[in-house]
């Protein structure tokens, strides 16, 4: 298992004049890929982060994302002019995207989870997660941590009880994260680059139609946990046009959600 990335490497395969990206960087630690650049005033469209280990990794709702040493840890910045700020959410389900083609190119069975988290392998366990936030100035930093070396023991379920695993517990071909690294960035971009082009229509795109084909929450019993303590109980339906998710509730009714936490129910 390679011990470092190789940022040269990188920047060769992945930097303009001879690659999709503005600029990139690697960094040994640091608290948060996300936090740092959001921070970076007048940071270029398509600027990458990436680090060996976060302190102080970020998940959904302020919560912590265990970051050890192993895994993959990348933050992009993005300024999709064109795109209108409703569409902006897809970011999210594309980097999703772009992890499930890695995951496969390994040899991996994967899927995504609405809306932020990548399942592996035939039990379908948490292998990544991925966190978007918009800066002071309008552009939007999508931090994605992928599990690649086998996992602490100590590992944490993710809420609702997600179990934990990484692309070496499910046996992956590939385990050097300078190959995965440039995989995975040039998949988003690839991905990024016809939704940019498409004014952020994830239709025209064929974005929606691919999602939802890797979809693990569709026609799932799930339970949606909303801001203020509500929850939303009842069956995922599909993904619509912005990437909300519609559920059926007991009522019969569907209910569009832009935002919450989703729990798979297992049947009893």
């Amino acid at each position: 298992m390679d011990t470092a990335l190789d940022a040269d490497a990188l920047r060769a395969r992945l930097v303009a004049l001879h690659g999709p990206y503005a600029a990139l960087d690697v960094v040994a630690s640091t608290q948060s890929t996300n936090a740092d650049l959001a921070a970076a005033d007048g940071a270029l469209d398509r600027t990458v982060l990436i680090a060996l280990e976060q302190t102080a990794g970020q998940g959904r709702r302020g919560r912590s994302w265990s970051s050890p040493p192993g895994g993959l840890y990348a933050s992009v910045l993005f300024r999709p002019s064109g795109v209108p700020p409703q569409q902006l959410p897809w970011l999210n389900l594309i980097a999703g995207l772009a992890l499930v083609r890695v995951a496969q190119s390994t040899g991996v069975e994967a899927a995504v989870k609405w809306p932020n988290d990548l399942l592996l392998g035939p039990q379908a366990r948490k292998g990544a997660g991925i966190l978007s936030e918009i800066t002071a100035d309008g552009a939007v930093v999508v931090g994605i941590g992928l599990n690649v070396a086998k996992l602490p023991t100590d590992v944490q379920p993710a809420p609702g009880g997600l179990a934990a695993t990484s692309l070496e517990d499910e046996g992956a071909a590939e385990l050097d994260r300078t190959e995965l690294a440039v995989r995975l960035l040039v998949e988003l971009a690839v991905l990024e680059g016809v939704w940019r082009k498409n004014g952020g229509d994830a239709v025209e795109s064929g974005l929606l139609e691919e999602y939802q084909e890797h979809s693990a929450t569709i026609g799932e019993h799930v339970r949606v946990e909303l801001t203020g303590g509500v929850e939303l109980l009842g069956t995922a339906q599909r993904i619509e046009r912005d990437g909300t998710l519609v559920v059926r509730g007991a009522d019969g009714a569907d209910h569009g959600v832009s935002a919450g936490d989703v729990v798979h129910l297992r049947p009893a």
